[in-house]
């Protein structure tokens, strides 16, 4: 079959750290093969191996029968080999069709023939059936969704024979998820062999075709997705049956702990007014743009209040900058974990003692080591997080352990209020439902809790009530049997029921 990847026996180890141990891969043109896991499984070090940002300890990669050294990125981009990451290797100044040619502008010629070249990325971009995009346009004033059309286009520039998406739809809304699927279906059609890389298990089931499962660094089984159920795949990514993804809840829920009133933002957010209790979970749901993280870092501190009153246990309080808010009791993970939760090249005992370092100074302003270490480890045990102790930097973490660190950051603090900003995006499943725990266990001690997502199962699944947004304002409040994906998404889209 043409187009055929075999990944033999690879295993990789990062000083004591095994990656990957004796990992086997096989995917063909032609289909849409998932790769799934955990945060830590493996999948992207195996990746990287193909991809050539990786040297194996042991093992080989065979294309179409032929055994290749892949000793850097390009000899693999010159053997077929393409991967798009999350995080797009594009060149913001530069125009589409600069981007798309940036290996060869000139077409291996002396001179750069600049209508030659965006004629020709014009063409490109058009058999994808976006004939509207201007290849002049600069890559800084496209959307998320156009950039990546852009990674695209240098993959089959290059006329790669295999293209890998890790996590694609991440940053894209629905209708541009769908024109992505659209497109991967073509790639497939055409002889490709597409590695599909996602959390999202509707996805994998709406455009693959057979899926590897990696645990730990090893291979756990290729499946065929018409053989399987997504309860099955789960067991199959965390190794235990998840019976209970969102675990029951036992928090007293008490007396207003949060109030806020008419609260107002330039151009963005008009009259907002709700109120959390102790012990409480109060869901924010919206489409993009709605307005829920501002009216969030409003109350955090982090942006100007342009009007309206927050109130903490019945005391007025004007928080004008994140520090005056966490004085006042309220914390905040935000939405961005790499670029504002987490400090990356820091280690993990920094980051979770960022906020109590005063509670194990001794006097004269000598730490006491012993103390901050004891908090730590019990920090580091009871979120779960994956590491041999608190000095590794942050960074060498899988994502869904990240979000844990954020979270530990604020747990060793001693808060009235915590909000979460999409606390689960961009973890699998397994952290997902540990996380939802750590959520509960915020509550019953007696928290209020705020957790914006744009994931409704998971806000009907872990919140006691849900406030939804629409163009900065709030359009309803539902709790109990009334919060559902129906109601929900109709109070988001202004649809009177």
């Amino acid at each position: 079959m043409a187009n055929s990847l075999e990944m033999v026996s690879i295993s990789k180890h990062f000083g004591g750290i095994r990656a990957l141990e004796n990992v086997g891969f096989a995917a063909h043109g032609g289909e849409v093969h998932a790769l799934l896991g955990e945060n830590g499984a493996g999948k992207s070090t195996l990746m990287r191996v193909l991809s050539g940002d990786h040297q194996p300890d042991t093992g080989e990669v065979i294309l179409d029968g032929e055994r290749l050294v892949l000793s850097n990125p390009r000899v693999a981009r010159d053997h077929g080999i393409a991967v798009i990451y999350q995080e797009f290797a594009l060149c913001d100044h530069m125009s589409v069709a600069e981007n798309i040619f940036i290996d060869d502008l000139a077409f291996g010629r002396r001179f750069i023939d600049w209508k030659a070249l965006r004629s020709r990325a014009a063409e490109l971009v058009a058999s994808l059936g976006l004939a509207d995009l201007d290849v002049t346009r600069p890559v800084s004033d496209l959307s998320v969704a156009e950039q990546q059309i852009v990674e695209i286009c240098k993959a089959l520039r290059r006329e790669s024979r295999v293209i890998v998406f890790d996590e694609p739809s991440a940053v894209l809304t629905e209708r541009e998820t769908q024109q992505l699927f659209r497109l991967i279906r073509r790639l497939r059609d055409e002889g490709v062999c597409v590695i599909y890389i996602s959390h999202r298990l509707e996805e994998v089931f709406a455009i693959c075709d057979r899926a590897t499962i990696m645990k730990d660094g090893r291979r756990v089984d290729t499946v065929r997705i018409a053989d399987i159920d997504q309860t099955r795949l789960v067991e199959m990514m965390v190794g235990r049956e998840l019976a209970h993804v969102f675990p029951p809840r036992h928090a007293t829920i008490g007396a207003p702990v949060l109030e806020v009133a008419n609260l107002r933002l330039p151009r963005l957010v008009e009259d907002v007014s709700f109120t959390v209790r102790a012990g409480e979970v109060l869901g924010f749901y919206g489409l993009i743009g709605a307005g829920r993280t501002e009216v969030m870092r409003a109350v955090f501190g982090a942006d100007r209040m342009a009007g309206g009153e927050v109130r903490l246990k019945g005391r007025a309080i004007a928080n004008r900058s994140p520090g005056e808010g966490v004085s006042n009791g309220i914390g905040m993970v935000p939405e961005d974990r790499k670029g504002q939760g987490v400090l990356l090249d820091l280690s993990i005992a920094t980051n979770i003692m960022l906020r109590r370092r005063n509670d194990t100074t001794r006097a004269g302003g000598v730490l006491n080591l012993g103390a901050e270490t004891e908090q730590v480890n019990r920090m580091i045990r009871a979120l779960r997080i994956k590491t041999p102790g608190g000095a590794p930097a942050v960074s060498t973490l899988s994502g869904g352990n990240q979000q844990k660190v954020a979270l530990a950051k604020w747990m060793a603090t001693e808060l009235e209020v915590l909000i979460l900003d999409e606390p689960t995006r961009g973890v699998d499943v397994g952290a997902k439902s540990e996380i939802y725990q750590i959520v509960n266990d915020v509550a019953e001690r007696g928290l209020a809790v705020i957790v914006i997502s744009s994931d409704l199962p998971e806000l009907i699944g872990i919140a006691d009530r849900i406030a939804v947004m629409r163009a900065g304002a709030i359009t309803g409040e539902l709790g109990g049997d009334e919060m559902n994906e129906e109601a929900l998404i109709a109070l988001a889209m202004g649809v009177k029921q």
